[in-house]
This record gives C-alpha cells, structure tokens and sequence, in this order.
C-alpha cells in the first residue's frame, strides 16, 4: 500500500474497509448497555453490506462457508447501533443492542470463562 493511501485509510474520512487475504475483516459485538464484549466474528462484503442495510448484525461462517445472519435460528438477534473502525480500517467494533444471548451456547457473552493457571473458570453472565 502506499504512503498516501495508507494516510487515507488511517487519518481520511473515507470508509475504505481492508479484507484479509480470505475477504474477511474481524468483527468485535459489544453491548450497548453493559459495554462487555459479547462476540468475535468476520465479515465478508456482503456481511457488512447487510449489515449495513439492516441494522441487524450479518457475518460470514468460516465453518459453515456462508453469509448468516446472527439471530437466523435462534432469534438472538443483534441490533447494531454504531459501528466503529480501527485506524486501518481491517476490524470493526459494532455496538449492540442483544435480543437474548449472544453465544451459540447460551450464554449471554462468548466471554463466559477466565483463565486460571492451566484451568478455564466459569464467570459470571
């Protein structure tokens, strides 16, 4: 990338979103009330223009290999309510408004145990 690109993308106003080699940017889902982060995701073009278009959060399944809509099954949905770029524009912090929990497991958070030496604790949801 060139200088004068790389000055765009990091200090421009212009939303010039930079994919991974897969098509893929990193996609962080934070509550809007509790600020606790609720999931890690990608999206691919597509994600993000649904995203976009909907309101609702969309992501691309590495491991199913598609475009989902966060919620398609479950009815977890989650309303973006601002969407926030780092400096290279390659991750996305999306605030949210969660309709139920956000984890395929059921809890409220993906973020639902600490480390402990060797050990995985159960936190809190």
């Amino acid at each position: 990338m060139s200088d004068a690109h790389a000055i765009d993308r990091e200090q421009g106003s212009d939303f010039l979103p930079r994919f991974d080699a897969q098509g893929l940017l990193t996609a962080i889902a934070v509550d809007s009330e509790t600020k606790d982060i609720l999931m890690v995701a990608y999206m691919g073009e597509e994600a993000l223009a649904r995203t976009r278009e909907t309101g609702l959060a969309h992501f691309y399944s590495r491991s199913r290999g598609r475009l989902w809509l966060k919620g398609e099954t479950s009815g977890h949905f989650l309303r973006v309510q601002e969407m926030r770029v780092d400096c290279d524009q390659d991750a996305l912090v999306m605030i949210v408004k969660p309709e139920g929990p956000a984890c395929h497991t059921g809890a409220r958070s993906c973020f639902y145990r600490r480390l402990d030496g060797d050990k995985l604790v159960r936190v809190p949801n």
